[in-house]
């Protein structure tokens, strides 16, 4: 069952009129104060100059401030260095999101308004940002959800209901299935023409419109859907800005694994998707199914996980590698220039100011490689599949074991880059993509499933002469198939988890269950993420993880690495012993100057002013250098010496109260005849 139902189900268990409202915060800016005596537009102003005259943050930029700024940093000095860790621990991210009510009328509007803020909150939001990969862990930095529900245009909802109906009109039945296709366009027009210019948070529109004469779902691609074409239908878009739309009229549709395996979205009332079909629902149940998908939609597409951590860095360099079997290259499923244009033409997106991407391609022959050829044959393996004809029958298929095929791969690197002609770029991050084009009349996939899989250090892809694989996902009815001569799309989500840290549409952090899930809810549409989308191109959802991804993990590093400091002077007694007054003044304007730098990068991703805020974490790693360089002088200034104490007196006081209880205890036992006389029975 997908995440999203578990939600709502926890959330009609815990509604009840008695719970008082929860107070919701809007999307304000928090003032940004360090100490009561600093002018703050002082110091904004002279920060704001720095960074136009110095965008990269080369130059330290305490060294160039005026002397009164430097003078306003030194004062509110204090001692109490564990106050600035707790400041380090409490480094908040809004996340700003903009839920619009379209067609909802009457009681249902009132109460979605007013209350979707309680159930949401009732779902702890899981407020710390995790990075899933091969050592899951937390970072530092959270997020705080901002949510503001607003009803919209009632002439919004006729104009979508029109251009659905017409669209209806010349639209058939999709084979197999009860439903009727619309283009997604139909109503992503329309809602594209209602966004606000420039977005300024993430907006949901929630669409409850009225009821068509035949069932429909949203098609992503042009074509009818056919015995060898499956096309998964869904019921939501995520757009190129910010905002995503959820037809809660559309469908039923139902998406996931199978036979067995998590993350389905079952057909019928179960999901919050189909939260208007089925039975009649009461008003709590029908918010609760609500509320979990926008909590859900925030998870996942707002603020997903990272894949991997992602360091900044200024050049970065995608070498794509074929290595084909055949002297004729076959360049359909593979067009590089398609691959390249996905990437360059999002670049703005994906890249910061101080970052640039570029793309080398190179051919092996494979039969002329005895590396390549030693590397598949040794990671080859077997499984056998049962399958019912006249009689059940075992059948032996073939795959590439992943871990094998990156291990032999990178141990013979070096050999590889010599056959190709590939020079090495030291001043870059280089990705080699490994692309497999092998003459196999059999179906040979990575680790069974995969056409691609992406690791930190390189990208490996692998097709075969095989076009078609019936996979063991199923959509509205229907087995996908997949188009495995296609590696386009595999190969664009499989860069995006290397270079960026993009985690996979349909991989979320539970923290209930302390490990990744599996959720396909929004993995249809456009995402190149998943065995149910045909889009290679990208939504805000991968354009603004990228660069997020690479900011999060500079703060991570910038704020441990000030923890660390932090710790190491409490255990050498703290601040005051260890610095003197003078190195203790010094302390204090950096560690000002740090913080508002900080507070400065926070806000301005929760702005999603993305290279504002690297330059503020540029700049902060001087001063965080400053700090640590005088906490070392100062620790190397240290001399061990031993203390020699006089002994104690002599506890007289307690020696004489011990020596007279212990002579009343032998009195009392010598005369015990005597004093208890009186106590034995008389004969």
């Amino acid at each position: 069952m997908a995440i999203a139902a578990s939600a709502a189900r926890r959330l009609r268990a815990w509604a009840s009129p008695g719970l008082v409202l929860i107070f919701l915060n809007l999307l304000t800016s928090t003032p940004l104060v360090i100490a009561s005596s600093i002018s703050p537009y002082g110091l904004d102003a002279a920060m704001a100059e720095e960074a136009r005259i110095d965008p990269h943050a080369t130059n330290d930029s305490f060294l160039l401030l005026p002397s009164s700024l430097k003078k306003a940093l030194a004062r509110s000095a204090h001692f109490n260095t564990l106050e600035r860790l707790a400041y380090l621990k409490t480094l908040e991210i809004l996340l700003p999101v903009h839920v619009k009510l379209v067609g909802f009328t009457g009681d249902d509007r009132f109460q979605l308004q007013n209350q979707i803020a309680k159930y949401v909150s009732a779902l702890h939001f899981d407020d710390q940002i995790h990075v899933i990969g091969f050592d899951p862990h937390g970072l530092s930095v959270r997020t705080k959800l901002s949510l503001d529900v607003t009803p919209a245009d009632d002439r919004l909802a006729d104009r979508l209901f029109q251009s659905i109906h017409s669209q209806m009109e010349t639209s058939s039945m999709v084979m197999r299935t009860f439903l009727h296709s619309v283009p997604y366009t139909a109503v992503d027009d329309i809602i594209r023409q209602d966004l606000e210019s420039p977005l300024t948070t993430y907006t949901i529109y929630l669409l409850n419109l009225r009821k068509q004469d035949k069932p429909y779902a949203y098609a992503y691609s042009p074509g009818d859907s056919s015995l060898a074409f499956s096309k998964c239908m869904g019921t939501l878009w995520t757009g190129n800005d910010r905002y995503l739309w959820v037809d809660l009229a559309a469908g039923p549709v139902d998406y996931g694994p199978a036979l067995s395996g998590e993350g389905l979205l079952p057909r019928g009332e179960f999901h919050p998707l189909a939260a208007l079909h089925g039975s009649p629902k009461s008003q709590k149940a029908f918010m609760a199914d609500i509320a979990s998908l926008v909590w859900s939609a925030t998870g996942a597409l707002f603020r997903p996980a990272l894949r991997i951590p992602a360091y900044f860095e200024t050049e970065l360099l995608v070498q794509i590698v074929h290595i084909h079997s055949a002297e004729e290259i076959d360049t359909r499923g593979i067009d590089w220039g398609s691959i390249e244009d996905t990437f360059m033409k999002d670049a703005k997106g994906l890249l910061l100011t101080q970052q640039s991407l570029r793309f080398k391609r190179y051919s092996i022959q494979y039969t002329k490689c005895p590396i390549c050829v030693s590397a598949v044959v040794r990671s080859m393996r077997s499984y056998t599949s049962r399958y019912l004809f006249e009689n059940y029958t075992l059948i032996v298929n073939q795959y590439l074991d992943s871990k094998s095929l990156h291990h032999l791969l990178s141990v013979s690197s070096a050999d590889l880059e010599t056959i190709a002609g590939i020079t090495h770029d030291k001043t870059a991050r280089t990705l080699p993509v490994y692309v497999f084009d092998l003459e196999y009349d059999r179906q040979i996939m990575l680790d069974r499933f995969h056409q691609s899989i992406a690791f930190r250090d390189m990208v490996i892809a692998v097709r075969t002469m095989s076009s078609q694989s019936v996979t063991d996902y199923n959509c509205n009815g229907r087995n996908v198939i997949t188009q495995t001569r296609s590696l386009e799309r595999p190969i664009v989500g499989a860069v995006l988890q290397s270079l960026w840290g993009v985690s996979p549409t349909h991989l979320t952090w539970s923290p209930r269950h302390n490990s990744t899930l599996v959720d396909y809810t929004w993995s249809v549409g456009q995402t190149p993420f998943g065995p149910f989308s045909e889009s290679m191109s990208l939504s805000f959802v991968q354009r603004d993880a990228a660069p997020r991804n690479v900011l999060l993990t500079s703060l991570n590093a910038t704020v441990s690495s000030a923890m660390d400091v932090l710790v190491s002077v409490v255990d050498h007694g703290g601040e005051k012993k260890l610095l003197g007054q003078k190195r203790h003044v010094e302390f204090t304007q950096r560690w000002n100057l740090f913080r508002y730098k900080l507070d400065k990068a926070v806000s301005a991703i929760s702005h999603f002013e993305y290279n504002e805020a690297l330059y503020y974490i540029k700049s902060s790693d001087y001063d965080l250098f400053a700090i640590h360089t005088l906490f070392y002088q100062a620790a190397s200034e240290l001399e061990a010496s031993l203390v020699c104490f006089k002994d104690p007196p002599f506890p007289w006081g307690s020696a004489l109260t011990f020596l007279m209880i212990f002579v009343g205890f032998f009195y009392a036992f010598t005369r015990r005849e005597k004093l208890f006389r009186s106590k034995r029975k008389q004969f």
